[in-house]
C-alpha cells in the first residue's frame, strides 16, 4: 500500500540539506553558547551566524530576531511580552476569530486578568475586513494580532492594509506568519509590522525551534526568566542544532520560493481537476478565498460524509490528511475557523484539509483522489 503524506500544513519532512547541517552541529559541537571558552565561542558563532542568515533572508536586522522553541512560544512571547511592557498604556486587544489557538488561548488568558479582547469576524472566505479593524480601534487599544494566512483554509489576510492602519493610530501590530513563511514573499522591514512569528518545521526545518521578529524600538518583557540569552528577551540555553537547521531551511525556502509555489499550486490544481473528473464538480466544495490563498493548502468539504469518518478511511488507504480542527479525547471538534466563516452545517462537518509540499508528486495526487473516489462510493453503498 502506498503512503501519501498530504499534511504539510501541520508539519513538513526535514529537507536533506537541513538534516546535514544539523548533523554537522550535533556531531561537532557541544559547547554552551553562553560559555566563554573556545567551545562556547564556537557555539556562539553558530547561533550568531544563523541569526545573520535568517535576518538577511527576511530583510530585518539580526538583533531584531529572538529565537524561540517554535511558533506557539513566538506568538505568546509577542502578545504577553508586548503587554507586559505596555501595561499602563491600555487594556484592549484586537484579534480575529480564526487565529491559531496559540493566539486565541493567549487572549483568553489575558481576558481573565482584565484585558478586553475584540474578536473580529471574517467573511465566508475567511478574510478579515479592514473596516472592521478600524471600527474596533479605541484609545485603549495597545495591540492588534492577525495572522498572515490561515492554517486551515489558506486564506491570506490584508496584512499590509491592517498594518498601515495600526501604524497610523500608534498601535502595535503582531502577525503570526508561521504558515506563510516560504509560501509568500516576506520582508519584515517592508511590511508595516512590529512583531512577526515564524516556525522552522513548516518549511522543512526541525520541530521545536522558531523565531520572533521584534522591530527595533519595540519593548518586550520576557516570558522566561533565568539567563541573559537573546538580549534578555528569552532565557534558556539555545537549541544550536535546531537554530542552524532553521537558518538553512529559511535560506532554501526563500531562495526557492517561486519554485515551491509553482510546485504546490500545480499539485493543488491537479488535485482539484482529478476530483472533478472522478467525482463531478457538484460532489465537493472548496473552502476559503478563491484568489487570496496559500498555494499549498486546499480545504475541501464532501457533504455526503463527515470529517471523522472520511479521515479514518483515508488513513486506512494510506493517505494522511487533516481536519485542521482540534482533536480532544480521540474525537474531532468542529473547526472554529469554519464556524467563524458561517459555513452550512453539512459543509462544516465534512471538511478535510489537504496540504502539499516537499516529496509530493502528480502520481500522489492521482493515488489520493482515486482513494477518495473509492471511499465515497463505499460510504454511499453503506447508507
Amino acid at each position: 500500500m502506498n503512503s501519501i503524506y498530504l499534511d504539510h500544513a501541520a508539519s513538513t519532512p526535514v529537507h536533506p540539506e537541513v538534516a546535514q547541517e544539523m548533523l554537522k552541529v550535533m556531531t561537532g559541537q557541544y559547547g554552551n553558547a553562553s560559555s566563554v571558552h573556545a567551545f562556547g565561542r564556537l557555539a556562539k558563532r553558530t547561533v550568531s551566524g544563523a541569526r545573520d542568515r535568517i535576518a538577511k533572508a527576511l530583510s530585518c536586522d539580526p538583533d531584531e530576531l529572538v529565537f524561540t522553541a517554535g511558533g506557539t512560544e513566538s506568538d505568546n512571547l509577542a502578545i504577553f511580552g508586548v503587554l507586559s511592557a505596555t501595561a499602563n498604556t491600555g487594556k484592549h486587544i484586537i484579534t480575529s476569530a480564526i487565529e491559531h489557538h496559540a493566539v486565541l488561548h493567549a487572549c483568553e488568558e489575558l481576558e481573565k486578568t482584565g484585558y478586553r479582547v475584540t474578536y473580529l469576524p471574517v467573511d465566508s472566505t475567511g478574510r478579515v475586513r479592514v473596516e472592521d479593524v478600524k471600527s474596533a480601534l479605541t484609545e485603549e487599544t495597545v495591540l492588534i494580532t492577525v495572522m498572515y494566512a490561515n492554517n486551515e483554509v489558506g486564506t491570506v489576510q490584508p496584512v499590509r492594509e491592517i498594518g498601515e492602519l495600526a501604524r497610523s493610530r500608534g498601535v502595535l501590530f503582531h502577525v503570526d506568519a508561521v504558515q506563510a513563511l516560504g509560501a509568500v514573499p516576506i520582508s519584515c522591514h517592508d511590511l508595516p509590522v512590529d512583531l512577526m512569528s515564524f516556525s522552522a518545521h513548516k518549511i522543512n526545518g526541525p520541530q521545536g525551534v522558531g523565531a520572533l521578529y521584534v522591530r527595533r524600538g519595540v519593548h518586550l518583557g520576557p516570558r522566561l526568566h533565568g539567563g541573559l540569552q537573546e538580549k534578555k528577551r528569552r532565557a534558556g540555553t539555545e537549541n544550536i542544532a535546531g537554530i542552524a537547521g532553521f537558518a538553512k531551511a529559511v535560506e532554501i525556502a526563500t531562495a526557492q520560493l517561486e519554485k515551491r509555489r509553482d510546485h504546490d499550486f500545480g499539485l493543488r490544481q491537479t488535485f482539484i481537476r482529478l476530483l472533478e473528473q472522478k467525482l463531478g464538480e457538484d460532489s465537493f466544495i472548496i473552502n476559503g478565498h478563491p484568489s487570496e490563498f496559500l498555494p499549498h493548502i486546499l480545504n475541501i468539504s464532501f457533504p455526503e460524509t463527515d470529517t471523522e469518518t472520511f479521515l479514518m478511511n483515508l488513513d486506512m488507504e494510506g493517505v494522511a490528511a487533516a481536519s485542521g480542527s482540534a482533536c480532544t479525547s480521540g474525537s474531532i471538534e468542529l473547526s472554529h475557523v469554519l464556524q467563524a466563516m458561517k459555513l452550512p452545517q453539512n459543509v462544516l462537518r465534512s471538511a478535510i484539509r489537504f496540504s502539499f509540499g516537499l516529496g509530493n508528486t502528480t502520481e500522489d495526487m492521482e493515488y489520493a483522489t482515486e482513494k477518495i473516489a473509492t471511499i465515497l462510493r463505499r460510504l454511499r453503498n453503506r447508507s
